[in-house]
């Protein structure tokens, strides 16, 4: 079994900072047997993102996402 889905499996707040730093890692080799694995990742690392960013704070250059301002 994917070690993304073991984590998608458990709620948000009950991941810790390993666990984090873990998707991040395999994001971050790109070792991906599909560019789907990557994708569930990402939308992994994204949806912590939201939820508790602190925990998402060292990877956000993974996400790209930028600060703007719409002013």
């Amino acid at each position: 079994m994917n070690k993304t889905i073991k984590l998608m499996g458990r709620s948000i707040d009950d991941l810790t900072a390993e666990d984090v730093a873990a998707v991040a890692n395999r994001l971050e080799k790109d070792e991906y047997s599909s560019p789907f694995e990557a994708l569930e990742d990402w939308h992994l690392l994204r949806a912590i993102a939201f939820q508790r960013e602190e925990l998402v704070e060292p990877y956000f250059h993974l996400l790209d996402i930028e600060a703007y301002d719409e002013a």
